[in-house]
């Protein structure tokens, strides 16, 4: 865990050591807005500067990026109410809609399908895929995400100690599900995961602008060989339904192949790494499981809990909202602080820790409401697969350089390791 001087990482138990952002007093308020959002200093913990909004819940003041300010929500409760709340428009063309960073600004522009539409719009668009995200689904699919796990290992294992567990494992495990599950070729996974890398992370806005746009141009041209040979995968399927509909809509079936590709490999594979690395720095936690492999979906849901990797969904007040005697005004912005949602002490006691025995089920690390993450089964199932299969698989995993020094993602974009090298 992080030590709360240093912001080292150290391999002392969560469990029983000083929690890297202890819960404010109660009487702590910040003097000003706290910039939103901040780097971690330890990757499974929230940034040492939200402690303060731990003593503010539900409702916070922050400054982003541009000098906006926004307000953050920050308590369990007020979350899920606000989250279901239609009042609040996840539409990111409209004037003023809230953005945490110059990269995203640069696409906030662009049709985004599922994410960035309301209702009716969105209802229509999410029928159209939730067949294939379903418990049902997931399940059906188990098999083959053994087998991609399972082949995998085999490689990784056969190049022998060193790897590089996020190059190895975890980012391919997922690209070749999703690419499966889509129709996307995985002999492209090179490009795209690239393109992801540099949609998600820049540097620069221009990085964002052309990564989308690189992304728009190949899927584009994918569901052009689809319109004149479909095969199978998910796309494959949208296309046949627009013929049967006697309709055309190229830029739509591109809106939703981005964010599916794209969401369906990368917090997946963030999930995969960050929690590998969080159990390797948490070995009575890690012990536990090994020991009761049968608390290993509980323990999926406690990671997702406590690593929170998508912090800071984003909003827009179409109308004022009442708070707990705070008003949002309708055209302010409202940013959801998942790491610090997710750790109300209020409804997870002691919630810095790992705890596998705690009902962590309403966490809202894949959101809540009408925009709940369409892939959570799938996610759920690839997470326990992975996770079960690496360390069955080999038990004497461990990280192969000091946890302080592993670099891991900045605060503006999915948290999660930028590499994690291990030995066996």
């Amino acid at each position: 865990m992080t030590d709360t001087d240093t912001g080292k990482t150290t391999d002392t138990d969560t469990t029983t050591a000083t929690p890297a952002t202890d819960p404010a007093p109660a009487d702590r308020t910040p003097a000003a807005p706290v910039a939103f959002p901040q780097d971690r200093t330890c990757p499974y913990h929230p940034p040492a500067a939200y402690a303060p909004l731990r003593a503010t819940r539900p409702l916070t003041r922050v400054t982003l990026f541009d000098g906006r300010q926004a307000w953050l929500v920050t308590g369990h409760t007020a979350a899920r109410r606000l989250l279901a709340d239609q009042r609040l428009s996840s539409d990111r063309s409209r004037d003023g809609f809230p953005v945490t960073s110059a990269r995203l600004a640069g696409v906030r522009g662009r049709k985004a399908a599922l994410v960035g539409v309301d209702d009716p719009e969105h209802r229509t668009q999410r029928r159209m895929v939730l067949p294939e995200f379903t418990l049902r689904r997931a399940a059906a699919l188990r098999p083959h995400i053994r087998r991609i796990v399972g082949e995998r290992l085999d490689t990784m294992i056969a190049g022998g100690p060193p790897a590089d567990l996020v190059s190895a494992f975890a980012l391919p495990v997922p690209s070749m599900v999703i690419c499966a599950l889509l129709g996307v070729p995985y002999a492209d996974h090179e490009f795209f995961e690239e393109q992801s890398r540099r949609l998600l992370r820049g540097p620069l806005p221009a990085d964002t602008v052309d990564a989308r746009d690189r992304l728009e141009a190949y899927l584009g041209e994918l569901i052009d060989r689809k319109r004149r040979e479909p095969g199978d995968g998910l796309l494959d399927d949208l296309v046949r339904r627009q013929r049967n509909e006697g309709r055309t809509d190229r830029e739509q079936l591109v809106a939703f192949a981005v964010v599916l590709l794209v969401a369906g490999h990368e917090t997946t594979a963030n999930m995969i790494s960050l929690g590998t690395y969080t159990l390797l720095t948490n070995p009575g936690r890690l012990a536990e499981l090994r020991a009761e492999p049968g608390l290993l979906p509980d323990a999926v849901e406690e990671l997702m809990r406590v690593l929170s990797i998508a912090d800071g969904l984003l909003r827009m007040a179409v109308e004022d909202i009442e708070v707990d005697g705070q008003i949002i005004r309708a055209g302010e912005g409202v940013v959801f602080s998942t790491s610090v949602i997710n750790r109300d002490e209020s409804v997870y006691p002691d919630p810095d820790a790992l705890d596998w025995h705690r009902p962590a089920r309403h966490h809202v690390a894949f959101g809540f409401g009408i925009h709940q993450c369409l892939g959570q089964n799938l996610a759920r199932a690839e997470l326990e697969i992975a996770l079960h299969a690496l360390f069955e698989r080999l038990p004497t995993l461990r990280l192969a350089a000091p946890a302080d020094e592993i670099p891991f993602k900045p605060g503006d974009t999915v948290q999660g390791m930028l590499e994690l090298p291990v030995t066996w």
